[in-house]
C-alpha cells in the first residue's frame, strides 16, 4: 500500500521510520523545545506500536539512564536523537525496555526499546516520538514524509543528501 516509502536501496540517504504509526510534522508536538526544533530538524511519529527501532545502519552513541532517548550515528556521521514521548524523562526508565547500549552496531529495523505505551496513557503522559537531527554532519535534510502512516524500520522518514 504504501510501496513509494519503501523499497529504498542500500546506499540511499534516508532515515526509516523508528516506529509503527503516523508522521507528523515536528512543529505540531506540543512542546515548545521540538517544535522550535531547538536540539535540531527533525519529524514525530503518533506510534501506534510499542516496539522502537533503529531508523539507520550505524552506532549506538547514547541510551540515557531513564531509557526514553536514544543517540544514533549513521554510516555518514549524521546523528539522531530519537525521543520517546514528551516528558518520559520523569518516568526514570518506568516502562521501558532497552535492548541495545551505547558502542552497539545496529542495522536499520534492529529493535532498540519497547515502550508500555498503555502505562503512558494512563499517567497522562504524550507518547509523541521524535527523530532529531542533532549533527547533520554537513548534510542537507532535503525530503521529510510527513502526514504518512509508517511502518517501524521499512517506511522512508527523511532523506538527506
Amino acid at each position: 500500500m504504501f510501496g513509494f516509502l519503501k523499497g529504498k536501496k542500500k546506499g540511499d540517504k534516508v532515515f526509516y521510520s523508528m516506529v509503527t504509526g503516523k508522521s507528523i510534522d515536528l512543529s505540531e508536538v506540543d512542546d515548545d523545545m521540538f517544535a522550535g526544533r531547538v536540539l535540531g530538524d527533525g519529524i514525530a511519529v503518533e506510534p501506534e506500536e510499542d516496539t522502537f527501532v533503529a531508523p539507520c545502519t550505524g552506532t549506538v552513541t547514547t541510551v540515557t539512564d531513564t531509557k526514553h532517548a536514544i543517540g544514533l550515528e549513521n554510516e555518514d556521521g549524521v546523528q539522531v536523537l530519537i525521543h520517546i514521548g514528551l516528558d518520559t524523562v520523569k518516568l526514570n526508565g518506568k516502562g521501558f525496555d532497552t535492548y541495545v547500549e551505547a558502542g552497539q552496531k545496529v542495522k536499520a529495523g534492529d529493535p532498540l526499546v519497547k515502550v508500555d505505551r498503555k502505562m503512558l496513557k494512563e499517567e497522562g503522559i504524550p507518547d509523541v516520538s521524535m527523530l532529531v537531527f542533532v549533527e547533520p554532519n554537513g548534510h542537507k535534510l532535503s525530503k521529510f514524509y510527513t502526514e504518512q502512516k509508517v511502518e517501524a524500520g521499512t517506511s522512508a522518514l527523511v532523506e538527506y543528501e
